[in-house]
């Protein structure tokens, strides 16, 4: 026996459950590498304006 056709259309719930949960670490993942950089651009801006002159600022490359 295989699966049929009819099975699949008779349980959407299954298959919109599984569709999420193979979704899901794909979306997590993204948004929190998106989350870093937007608060790693914020910073690193921060830094550059609160020591605007210093010499040191020439050597961090």
């Amino acid at each position: 026996m295989g699966v049929q056709a009819s099975t699949l259309i008779n349980m959407p719930g299954v298959v919109i459950i599984i569709l999420v949960l193979l979704a899901f670490p794909v979306v997590v993942g993204l948004s929190t590498a998106a989350l870093a950089a937007l608060i790693g651009h914020f910073l690193y801006s921060d830094a550059e304006t609160r020591h605007e002159g210093s010499e040191l600022l020439e050597t961090n490359v």
